[in-house]
């Protein structure tokens, strides 16, 4: 890449942004609600406020122009209308600013609701998900309705004073702070990391934007607040001032899609393309396709089952059932993340779409051969969709400090990416933060995204970089076996594990037929079948009891080491009913088995037809990459220890016998073997810890 380039995708927006001012401010304010609110409740009152005053700032110059528009039109004056006086995609038409309402505090909860209901429908509706109302009363109930409405008429959030970019790293720093005892899963994403990814995303293919009056249209499907979109737009504007960049985003969360869809409306997006929804139920915007997708979809949240939202895995199945949006098959109900990444690929252009995609390491190994996330991760080898995969540093989020990677998907593919995979170990590349943000202890500087920019970029092998052919991660699953080569033996030890092997129970089974009594001796009523069962096996005993007697005075040392010999001699010893031997040939067959043991000095057992017959007892299932050959494979991993073990591979599509799988298992490839300490050095380290304990104890003692 150039490096004109890298630098326009690396270097904006990077020197902080000093919000210190205004966030202490706001603070300030939050920590006058203590004693009414809990301070993880701080946030009911502090986020909406903090929009209503960045509005009211942002309308203050054309306020009252749009005021004598509308009284000159009247009530049936456009929305749209208003909207360009404004300025912008809101307005207020209330009397009453912020601080008017001091002036009458007598009627200050009313006024403050009429001031509110002054806003355009979409404001309202972002309030409104706030739950805002609620908390006018009891800011008045506990005194502290004016001295807030007070607080925030003198914070400047003037748009010429307070930028698109400031505002955005305000909310950011206040909702990081209110999110601090959220679930793991409902991690927060930092900007170092949405720098990051859509750098990433810039890096390659997006030559035709950086001209012109393009029009780029980016979705977030996860959108939280906003911050990845936001953050998008401004990387492109900066590379292209001229660019119309228009920003689509779903969330479920009521709270984060209300300061998302006021972060848009500031910036003079269609607020309209902010959607209240949970994005595994429905696509709010199935007519377009995009050309960047990036977002951060939540880790381990059920899609089905009893944990899964209501609705959800209805909506899930019926969507699959139509073939739309999840074409290569569904994951485990207990994880969504591989439902968002098809999601995601449905909505990108055919000829130019990407992506950039948040996940944990589940995605990439979870599963068994015929389990859906394998045969998604098959679907998207087979696809050539994954560009790359780049692991992040351990606790770089707020709220997790579990292992995280950075996808990045392509439905087009440079020439030098078609059918390959681009690994890169980025966990060692960040900085350590001076004071740790909740869970967050690491952070990808400027210098640090440059270089996984550059790793990625380069496409070259290297101690963090490894490129692999798609095939290396899809595998199939062959069962190998060892020919039969038992030897049979009548002891009192192989009669005694052919009980516990079941080879009796078509004749009486002693367990089962106590617990049916054990049951009528307790009053308990028999089900017809267990009342058929008990029957069967009484009128069983007498000939069980007459083959056990048999099997034990026939106990001796003679070994047979082929089953065609054993079975004459076993034959002889079945007790007749009606003329007949109490086992039938497959029930012999069973006992015979249940009497044998593996011996590699035995004969090689044939079926009738002469041919070899495989013991099952050797059953073992072997991965083999699709860059390997099952010869090749068995000659170097299975032959050398087991020369005469068989392969067999079972896959049957018509009967859903899947045997073809994919997993990519990215720590594997950067392993690096570290020496344990030596048992001196451990303990060295033991005996210095109970010293400090010893000491320890006696200071508190003394």
């Amino acid at each position: 890449m150039e490096n004109t380039k890298l630098k326009l995708v690396t270097d904006y927006d990077d020197n902080p942004v000093d919000v210190t001012a205004e966030v202490n401010f706001i603070w300030n304010i939050a920590n006058k609600l203590r004693g009414t609110y809990q301070p993880d409740k701080y946030k009911d009152v502090i986020i909406p406020m903090t929009i209503i005053r960045r509005l009211e700032c942002a309308l203050d110059k054309t306020k009252e122009h749009v005021e004598q528009v509308k009284s000159i039109m009247g009530e049936d004056c456009p929305e749209d209308v208003l909207f360009s006086e404004a300025g912008c995609h809101y307005f207020n038409l209330s009397k009453f600013t912020l601080g008017a309402l001091l002036d009458d505090p007598d009627n200050l909860v009313e006024n403050f609701k009429c001031y509110i209901d002054g806003f355009s429908s979409d404001v309202k509706e972002i309030l409104a998900n706030l739950e805002f109302e609620k908390q006018i009363k009891k800011m008045y109930d506990s005194d502290r309705l004016f001295s807030v409405i007070k607080d925030f008429s003198e914070l400047n959030l003037d748009p010429e004073k307070v930028d698109s970019v400031k505002m955005g790293y305000i909310f950011e720093d206040l909702i990081r702070r209110f999110s601090e005892n959220a679930e793991a899963g409902d991690h927060y994403t930092g900007r170092d990391i949405v720098k990051t990814m859509i750098s990433l995303l810039l890096a390659e293919g997006s030559e035709d934007i950086m001209t012109g009056a393009r029009v780029v249209k980016i979705l977030d499907q996860a959108c939280g607040t906003g911050g990845m979109l936001s953050t998008c737009q401004n990387f492109i504007l900066h590379m292209n001032p001229e660019a119309d960049v228009n920003l689509f985003g779903q969330e479920i969360n009521p709270e984060s899609y209300a300061i998302c869809k006021a972060e848009m409306l500031i910036r003079g997006q269609d607020a309209n393309n902010i959607r209240k929804q949970d994005s595994m139920k429905a696509d709010c915007f199935d007519t377009e396709k995009m050309r960047f997708v990036v977002e951060n979809p939540p880790f381990g949240e059920a899609w089905g089952g009893k944990d899964a939202p209501e609705g959800t895995e209805d909506a899930v199945n019926r969507q699959f059932e139509e073939g739309k949006r999840f074409e290569a098959g569904l994951p485990g109900k207990g994880d969504m993340q591989l439902l968002f990444i098809q999601a995601a690929l449905d909505k990108l252009r055919p000829e130019d779409g990407k992506a950039a995609i948040i996940t944990n390491g589940s995605p990439l190994f979870t599963g068994s051969t015929t389990s859906g996330e394998s045969q998604i991760r098959k679907w998207l080898l087979e696809k050539d969709r994954i560009e790359a995969i780049i692991a992040l540093a351990p606790d770089s989020f707020y709220n997790t400090g579990i292992g995280t990677y950075i996808n990045i998907f392509s439905m087009n593919k440079s020439e030098k990416r078609k059918g390959k995979i681009q690994l890169i170990d980025a966990s060692s590349i960040c900085h350590p933060l001076r004071k740790p943000l909740g869970m967050k202890k690491n952070e990808i500087t400027k210098e640090d995204r440059e270089k996984i920019v550059e790793l990625y970029s380069n496409f070259e092998e290297n101690e963090f970089c490894k490129i692999f052919d798609n095939a290396e991660f899809i595998y199939r699953e062959y069962t190998i076996m060892q020919p039969m080569k038992r030897n049979y033996m009548i002891t009192e030890d192989r009669i005694d594990a052919a009980k516990a092997a079941g080879c009796f129970t078509s004749l009486y089974d002693e367990s089962k037929v106590s617990e049916l009594n054990e049951k009528l001796e307790n009053g308990k009523k028999l089900t017809k079948k267990e009342e058929k069962t008990l029957e069967k096996y009484e009128a069983g005993k007498a000939v069980y009891d007459d083959l056990m007697k048999n099997l034990t005075g026939a106990v001796s040392d003679t070994v047979w080491n082929c089953r065609d010999g054993f079975m004459p001699v076993l034959k002889n010893l079945l007790p007749k009913v009606n003329g007949k031997a109490c086992l039938d040939a497959k029930g012999l067959l069973k006992l015979a088995g249940g009497l044998s043991q593996r011996d590699e000095n035995a004969l090689v057992q044939t079926d009738k037809k002469g041919n070899i017959e495989y013991d099952p007892e050797t059953k073992d299932t072997e991965i083999v990459k699709g860059t390997d050959t099952i010869e090749e494979y068995m000659a170097r991993e299975v032959l050398p220890h087991i020369p005469d073990a068989v392969w067999f591979f079972e896959e049957n599509a018509k009967k859903g016998t899947v045997k073809t799988g994919a997993e990519i298992p990215f720590t594997r490839y950067f392993f690096k073997y570290q020496r344990p300490e030596t048992m001196e050095t451990l303990q060295a380290k033991i005996m210095e810890s109970q010293s400090e304990i010893e000491k320890d104890l006696d200071e508190l003692f003394e």
